[in-house]
């Protein structure tokens, strides 16, 4: 069990992956004077740089060194690369030392945590802060990311009290207002609201760049086309990764929204005027109540 009291500080925190979420995540807690000190794992050295230079965190080392020295770890790589870095953990993990990540799907990163970590695995807490940009990388960063926006955690059953209810003051040390599901109803709900978008948006981008003429309607772009597509200049490995992670949902999502599209052409194709405004009138007044929320 840690020994960090959540209401005062945290230690020495390791983050690994000090990209947009990452390099965010060292300033905020820093900026909350909740830590000590902030080490930096990653593979970038020049991102590296920049994550020392604005102060995200105050020294690089590597992940055995991290689990070593650190009372909290956040893993913030892309959730295909969790598996490896709990294996790299494992070994120099200390009782005290508590793990928590950002990944934005969390059955696939529990199941690597399990089988890796084994009975080691009740000192991980999953998180995912609902905060982010379409620009990635440590010169992205912002000590006010997580201000206001959700923080989910997915306890494990393994997880004490005492454990869980530190990792929920970590992040909200951070800004964020920490709500708690379960992993299955996480996958679910952000395959729908978080994954499929990115995914649409990226196909939108490729529709339109893979036509004839697409330099014509790239020069001609208005703001309702930037607006959907501002989310396809997020980081391409981490939705790859994302999508395949959470595949069986995913795909869910994805299926009904192929029946709605075919709906629609369906609409179009018939020239049913009524059914169409119908059908937008439906979606548009359900997008005017959640701008009331």
């Amino acid at each position: 069990m840690a020994i960090i009291n959540p209401s005062s500080n945290y230690g020495t925190v390791a983050i690994v992956g000090v990209g947009l979420i990452g390099a965010s995540l060292g300033l905020a807690l820093k900026k909350a004077g909740v830590v000590n000190e902030v080490l930096g794992v990653g593979r970038s050295a020049p991102n590296l740089d920049q994550a020392l230079k604005i102060g995200a965190i105050d020294a690089v080392v590597d992940l055995a060194k991290a689990a070593q020295q650190a009372d909290v770890i956040v893993l913030c790589m892309p959730v295909a690369q969790m598996r490896a870095a709990f294996e790299a953990i494992e070994p120099h993990l200390e009782p005290r030392t508590m793990i928590t990540d950002a990944g934005s799907t969390k059955g696939d990163v529990i199941l690597a945590a399990k089988e890796v970590l084994g009975k080691k695995a009740c000192q991980f807490v999953p998180a995912h802060p609902i905060a982010g940009g379409a620009q990635h990388g440590a010169s992205a960063a912002k000590a006010d990311l997580f201000e206001g926006k959700q923080t989910i955690l997915c306890p494990l059953q393994e997880n004490s009290p005492q454990d869980i209810d530190l990792i929920e003051g970590f992040w909200q040390s951070a800004g964020s207002v920490v709500k708690k599901i379960s992993c299955v109803q996480h996958d679910a709900i952000y395959a729908a609201v978080s994954h499929l978008p990115h995914l649409l948006s990226y196909a939108l981008m490729a529709s339109v760049v893979n036509s004839e003429d697409a330099d014509q309607k790239l020069s001609h772009v208005g703001a309702g086309f930037k607006d959907f597509t501002r989310i396809a200049a997020s980081s391409p490995e981490m939705w790859r990764d994302i999508c395949l992670g959470n595949r069986t949902a995913v795909l869910k999502e994805l299926d009904q929204y192929l029946l709605i599209v075919n709906h629609m052409r369906k609409l179009i194709a018939e020239n049913d005027g009524s059914g169409l405004e119908k059908l937008f009138n439906k979606a548009s007044k359900a997008r005017q109540d959640l701008d009331g929320l």
